[in-house]
């Protein structure tokens, strides 16, 4: 099972049984908010003009320019900072994004700004105490030994008031040097870093745990090396607890343990088989003053539980927190300390926050209540340390959304921004969640989005499937799908099978299935929205990014009579060197029989060697600073089509990343896929 502690950016506070009269404040805020969902939800009036006449008479709303849907958000990936007076994260600044801190009471105070390094992507951003900022960066470097290339990640701490860089540990060797296992929560700058030295299998490969301080860079190692573990796992109070422990081929896994005194060997008390799909036990957090700990299982009724477990008899206790059927546990939320989870999330909604903690969920509760005839989710996204101040995120499926400060001293709340200035808190196209059968009776669930002021009846149609493969799509803001929506198409978004978020059955579903069944699920979301009068099938496209641009290439070849057009976005036109080439890598063996299980045989659902097959244009979109898909994959799908004599356009980005996060890019991404569908799909 893979780790699904969450303790990262979003830093929750520690303390319980602070928040007094939490219902009084929560009611008081809860007004506040209604009002304010009800003043930003509402469309401003029209003028009296005849398109507003003819809207009313039912004609298709205004198009918005593809600017509007392209803003950077302003404010992603970030947190309150304990104290509660300033936010930390990624701000879209300058049609770019920035890691930058804010003061939310201070004006005079002057904000802190700091480009991503370029060729680079930001991870995430996480506060230590109040006045040091840690970010993990991460690139796609080339092996000095081969022509292959490798992800590599670093930290840096920023000192808030100085505004001072250090690099954290840079001068080891190792792959990875940004695993941190411990932040102190007594206000001393101190981390423990999990840090590998080597890239390749010799001496400093496996990491070792090193005591680092922020304010002085000195670091120490706390815990040596040991062949085979690759990952370390602490307590509350920074004592390395746990290890796990992995074979070459990666086939094998063991964990090792200690209990909370340092001086403990570590033993060996469970063990996993990969190719038996046996789940390795993978604590959460470490239950103060025992040998117990919290962990997720799944059960054999495939549903996710979070229980107390003893280590090391591994008996399981009391259970925290069960998922609904058909959804999975996503995320844990951990106290500050690391001594109790406050909370989780499931995959059918990943922002909402399922409260542990009384307090948290009576204020949870009172937030919904008030904003529930605006259908308007009020989502607790970050903590001060006491609890008292949090961010809250109030959204819903068809409007970016708006960041607010709540504090619980007076119960005041305060709007600091919405996410997109230009199309402000206004619902665009509604969204709903749907559910149809795949040919063999499978339940595929999908996020459906229709044209503002349209009747879903008869309208041209885009299938968009998401990346991953192993992700999920859920009935929340994407600009992407609203934009599409914006131009007067149905945007049928399917989560096929192999999609995570609907428990392990559903993920297994996938395997074999890559290019075939997963394909096909595609394919019968579109033929179910024609037999539901939805769709007209004779003007249906394909859209898709990553892995979706996969499936758009592969929907072309596969089906050349569906579609009258595809863009794929940053996709793989090539299965062999993205998934089927593992011999330089350490768990060569399990990568490549995670991969190897997806299909039969990768060649020949590889689009690059399809390309005879297609017959509808292809749009190609590729950044050239992406460093999760190679631009070649784009770069050779357009040589080959050109080759072949078919229709295709290629946009080649210059400074694009894989996510497209700058305004320019994300723009002109938008502006080729609305000129590109009115072209070969007119609405």
């Amino acid at each position: 099972m893979q780790n699904r502690g969450w303790a990262g950016a979003q830093r929750l506070g520690a303390g319980v049984g602070r928040f007094g009269s939490v219902l009084t404040l929560a009611c008081a805020a809860g007004a506040i908010i209604a009002s304010a969902a009800v003043a930003q939800t509402a469309p401003p009036p029209a003028p009296a003009t005849a398109s507003a006449a003819a809207a009313q008479k039912g004609a298709p709303a205004a198009v918005l320019d593809a600017d509007a849907f392209a803003q950077i958000p302003f404010f992603a990936d970030g947190a309150l900072s304990p104290d509660g007076r300033r936010i930390a994260g990624k701000f879209g600044m300058g049609g770019t994004q920035v890691i930058g801190v804010r003061n939310l009471f201070d004006p005079q105070e002057k904000p802190m700004n700091l480009a991503v390094p370029d060729q680079t992507e930001a991870d995430w951003v996480q506060w230590v105490g109040d006045d040091y900022l840690l970010v993990k960066l991460r690139a796609l470097l080339p092996m000095q030994d081969s022509g292959d290339r490798t992800y590599v990640s670093r930290l840096i701490s920023i000192e808030r008031k100085t505004g001072k860089i250090t690099r954290l540990l840079w001068t080891l060797a190792g792959q990875n040097v940004a695993d941190v296992i411990w932040v102190a929560h007594d206000g001393t700058p101190e981390i423990l870093l999990s840090a590998q030295n080597s890239m390749y299998l010799d001496e400093g490969f496996f990491p070792s745990v090193h005591r680092v301080n922020l304010a002085t860079g000195r670091e120490h190692v706390v815990q040596s090396s040991r062949d085979g573990v690759l990952s370390w796992q602490a307590d509350g109070n920074g004592v390395v607890r746990s290890g796990v422990s992995v074979t070459k081929s990666g086939r094998m896994s063991q964990l090792y343990y200690r209990g909370a005194d340092p001086s403990q060997q570590l033993r060996t008390i469970d063990r996993a088989s990969s190719k038996a799909h046996e789940s390795l036990l993978d604590p959460i957090l470490f239950v103060p003053g025992t040998d117990n700990a919290i962990a997720v299982l799944t059960g054999d009724d495939g549903r996710d539980r979070l229980y107390e477990i003893n280590m090391l008899t591994q008996q399981t206790g009391r259970v925290l927190f069960e998922a609904p059927a058909g959804t999975e546990i996503a995320r844990t939320l951990l106290s500050q300390d690391r001594s109790a989870v406050l909370g989780v999330t499931t995959s059918d909604m990943p922002d909402r926050v399922h409260w542990l903690d009384k307090d948290m969920a009576d204020l949870q509760a009172a937030f919904d209540k008030s904003v529930e005839p605006q259908k308007v989710s009020v989502e607790i996204s970050s903590l001060s340390a006491d609890r008292r101040a949090m961010l809250l995120t109030l959204a819903r499926p068809d409007s970016p959304g708006a960041l607010y400060y709540f504090s619980l001293d007076g119960g005041t709340m305060q709007r600091v921004a919405v996410f997109n200035d230009k199309l402000k808190q206004v619902p665009v196209s509604p969204v709903k969640t749907v559910h149809y059968k795949a040919r063999d009776g499978l339940s595929i669930e999908a996020v459906v989005t229709t044209p503002k002021g349209r009747e879903a009846h008869n309208l041209p149609v885009i299938m968009l499937p998401h990346g991953g493969p192993w992700a999920q799509d859920v009935a929340s803001w994407d600009y992407l799908a609203q934009y599409i929506a914006s131009r007067g198409y149905l945007v049928i978004q399917p989560n096929f099978r192999g999609s995570t978020g609907y428990g392990a059955d559903f993920l297994h579903k996938g395997e074999g299935q890559m290019g075939l069944a997963m394909q096909d699920d595609i394919t019968d979301g579109l033929a179910w929205a024609v037999a539901e009068g939805m769709a007209d099938p004779k003007r249906a496209c394909i859209v898709g990014a990553s892995y979706g641009g996969y499936a758009t290439m592969w929907g072309l070849a596969k089906d050349p009579d569906l579609y009258r057009c595809g863009v794929s976005i940053s996709g793989v036109a090539s299965l062999r060197r993205e998934v089927n080439d593992f011999g330089n890598y350490y768990m060569e063996g399990k990568y490549s029989d995670d991969w190897k299980a997806m299909t039969p045989d990768f060649a020949a659902v590889s689009p690059l060697n399809a390309v005879d097959r297609i017959k509808a244009p292809l749009l190609l979109i590729h950044g050239r600073k992406d460093v999760t898909v190679a631009v070649s994959h784009s770069d050779a799908m357009a040589s080959r089509m050109r080759a072949a004599g078919k229709t295709v356009d290629y946009v080649s980005l210059p400074k694009a990343d894989h996510y497209f996060t700058r305004l320019d890019d994300r723009k002109a991404m938008l502006d080729a896929i609305g000129a590109w569908l009115a072209k070969y799909n007119p609405s």
